[in-house]
Parts: C-alpha cells; structure tokens; sequence
C-alpha cells in the first residue's frame, strides 16, 4: 500500500471515529437533558406544594391534636382536629362553639374549648347546671354532672368564658389566671375531627 493511500486511510478512520463520537453524544445529550428536566420539574412541585401547604396552615386552616380528655366525649384524647382560621372575621363567637386559641395563660399553647359566655354575660355554677343571666342553659353534648359551685363571672367585653365538655376533668375558665379568652386569642373555629373517625362539629 502507498503512502498516500495509508494517510487517506488515517484520516478517513479519524474522520469515521470523530463522526462516531458526535453522533454518540449527540444520541445522549438529550437523554441527560430530559433527566435534569424532570428532577427540576419534581423539586418545583414539592417546593410549591410546601409553600401551598404552609400558606394554607398559616392563614386557612388550624391542624390541632388534642392531648388530654377535657373535651370527652365530643373530642377524644389523641383526636385530631380541623379549625377554620377565617371563620370569625365574618362571624362572631357564639355561645355553643368549640374554638381553637391560644391558651390565655400561655399564648405559646393551643387550646380546644367550648364558648359557654359570650361579652356581657353573668355565670354562675351550682347543682351541677350553668346559669346564664340567670338561665339554666341546655347542655346536650355534656356526659357527667358538674362538680362544685363556681362563679359568679361577669365576662367583660370582647371576651369568653370557655369550658370544657368534660368538666370534672378540664382546666379551663374555671382554673385560669387569666379567666376569660380574649377576641384576639382566638384562632379559629373548631370544624371536624378527623383521625379516630370523621366528625363535622355543628
């Protein structure tokens, strides 16, 4: 063989192997960039659905579980509850709602009670029966008679006076230092239970 057909040969190998790399390159590069599409299509869904999420937990809705039995047996010990944070910039707390908020003694803790005195309101508790302004009130949702005489209380303004529905075992209004629940501690209204069972509150 010449020596000019050996360098042809050369370079037309080379030419040949260099064709070769580029087209395998070629064949992967998309394959790579699909890859890394794909993982930044997925972080930017969890991304957002974590910036949904804690919007929705901080301006929407309350996610409390409840530690103890004081509001046996509507809310169970180690029930899980939903709250309404909106609910009450159109509404007012009525007499009856179960309410989420910020323990008055310690705003750092959330509490789960029940509004039994509304602003303007004389309480007193004796015979196991809440009189309100002098009323006995209906209590259908309590299981046990309550225990002691308490009050009287005069709720003031832009308050609450707040039970428990299992009141012999409940530290509430009763026990508070800060007796009555401010309009600003309230953080939402109590909607359902969801985790031992599924229960809307009325």
């Amino acid at each position: 063989m010449t020596e000019n057909k050996k360098a042809e040969k050369e370079i037309q190998e080379k030419l040949n192997n260099e064709k070769a790399r580029r087209e395998e390159k070629a064949a992967t590069a998309p394959e790579k960039t699909n890859v890394l599409k794909e993982v930044i299509d997925w972080v930017a869904v969890i991304v957002c659905a974590v910036i949904i999420s804690f919007l929705i937990n901080t301006f929407v809705i309350v996610n409390a579980t409840v530690p103890t039995s004081s509001m046996e047996s509507t809310i169970m010990a180690g029930d899980r509850v939903i709250g309404s944070r909106l609910y009450y910039l159109r509404h007012e707390p009525e007499r009856g709602d179960i309410i989420v908020f910020d323990y008055p003694d310690d705003p750092n803790i959330l509490y789960i009670k029940r509004v039994i005195g509304v602003p303007g309101d004389h309480i007193e508790i004796r015979g196991g029966v809440v009189y309100i302004n002098g009323e006995p009130i209906d209590e259908p949702y309590l299981n046990v008679v309550t225990e002691g005489e308490w009050g009287p209380y005069d709720v003031p303004a832009d308050s609450y006076f707040m039970l428990g529905d299992n009141r012999n075992d409940s530290a509430d209004s009763r026990y508070w230092h800060n007796t009555f629940l401010t309009r600003d501690g309230i953080v939402g209204k109590a909607v359902f239970k969801y985790w031992k069972g599924f229960e809307r509150f009325q």
